[in-house]
């Protein structure tokens, strides 16, 4: 069948060349094994190996190894990210209750929120989704004016207190070699949970919780506790970048009077000039929160939490003394380096103005018997032309003296 099939595919090229014939030999096997019927096929290929066989092996080997490179591919390309509310938004979660840890809690879990439970939930996010935020306005009923400044974030630093809750929003600063780097911390507390928000550059709050898990006296306090431990903890990261501008103030200052206001150090006081004021502009305003959350009508915060935040206050008010300090030590460089330009140019001004007054001399004698008149007396005078070369000598002389006296060369 398979003979008498592939001559009739074969007959109109037998005339043809021995090449042709090959090619239409080819084609027209495998137009009939397109052809031929399921069950021949399985009939007529071998059976293959069961799951466990080599053939199968190989080939799930060989798929394993494209299905794994291709994922490796992908995966250089971009990280993997947890979906909406995922491990990778929900940092920490932990009830806390009569100064200790006491578990585990999932954000999710309706059981784990009832109001039988005794102590407060202290959770952790970073940069969480709309649906999120959503979920821990529901369980905590936080307002939904700072749900929205806190998923917005950009926001300035400021306490807002709703009811028997508060929302604070702090903004973190590191220094990252050359300039400042800023993120903003948003927090929820209220009676029973303790929410806080990162965006953006935000050092990890493991130190805070730690610290505050080893403070059981502390942690007693409840929830006004933990507000003072990362209010502490974020006005304490700013000591290390307040020190590194002062390092680069001083070495600007150096420079402006070792070069002399060349353009790079100019350039780089107005560039800490600028990072000085966002950094004022970031800490400032922890003064009046502070102050606000010492008053006797601020929730959460009893009387022994009261000298702990003052203690905080004093700490952000030296910051900001230090930090204005570096912003006059800055302007005294620049107005100084303004002042040794001037200087220098009033130097330069004299120095250019006693060359020209000295060569102003013969210049005036060379104009005068370079005007070709036929009767000038010296002209007929045998030692006229080296009189006239001494007068000159003598005159610039004089004059160099004088301007020499006066500094002016």
């Amino acid at each position: 069948m398979l003979t008498t099939s592939a001559d009739q595919y074969l007959a109109p090229a037998a005339s043809n060349s021995p090449a042709l014939q090959r090619a239409a030999k080819s084609s027209a096997m495998s137009l009939m094994l397109m052809t031929l019927s399921p069950c021949w096929c399985a009939e007529a290929m071998p059976a293959l190996p069961p799951s466990g066989g080599s053939m199968a092996r190989a080939v799930n080997s060989q798929d394993r190894h494209r299905t794994v490179a291709s994922a490796a591919r992908v995966g250089s390309r971009r990280p993997a990210r947890s979906g909406p509310g995922g491990p990778a938004m929900i940092i920490n979660c932990a009830r806390y209750c009569s100064g200790r840890r006491q578990e585990e809690v999932d954000l999710h879990d309706d059981a784990a929120f009832d109001g039988e439970r005794q102590g407060f939930v202290w959770i952790g996010l970073q940069e969480p989704d709309e649906a999120l935020l959503r979920r821990a306005q529901s369980r905590f009923a936080l307002h939904d004016l700072a749900v929205e400044d806190a998923h917005q974030a950009h926001q300035r630093p400021k306490v807002e207190i709703y009811g028997d809750s508060l929302f604070l929003v702090l903004r973190n600063a590191a220094w990252n070699g050359t300039c400042v780097d800023f993120g903003e911390t948003h927090v929820f507390a209220g009676r029973g949970h303790v929410v806080t928000v990162r965006h953006g550059m935000s050092p990890p709050y493991v130190q805070v919780r730690e610290r505050a898990e080893r403070a059981e006296a502390g942690l007693v306090h409840g929830e006004g506790f933990v507000v003072y431990a990362l209010l502490d903890f974020v006005v304490d990261c700013y000591a290390p970048v307040v020190q590194a501008l002062e390092a680069e103030v001083d070495a600007v200052e150096r420079a402006v009077f070792t070069h002399r206001g060349e353009t790079a150090d100019v350039q780089r006081a107005y560039d800490l000039r600028y990072e000085l004021m966002q950094l004022r502009r970031t800490i400032a305003p922890l003064q009046e929160i502070c102050g606000r959350l010492m008053r006797f009508d601020t929730p959460l915060f009893s009387e022994e939490l009261r000298p702990y935040l003052r203690d905080v206050q004093d700490h952000v008010i030296q910051l900001v003394h230090d930090i204005d300090d570096l912003r006059e030590l800055l302007s005294a460089a620049l107005e100084s380096n303004m002042l040794l330009a001037s200087v220098e140019m009033t130097d330069t001004t004299k120095k250019l103005a006693a060359w020209a007054a000295i060569l102003a001399v013969p210049t005036a004698v060379a104009g005068i018997y370079g005007m070709n008149f036929d009767v000038m007396p010296e002209l007929r005078q045998p030692l006229g032309y080296p009189a006239v070369l001494l007068a000159i000598a003598l005159a610039c002389g004089l004059l160099y003296q004088r301007f020499r006296k006066a500094r002016w060369l």
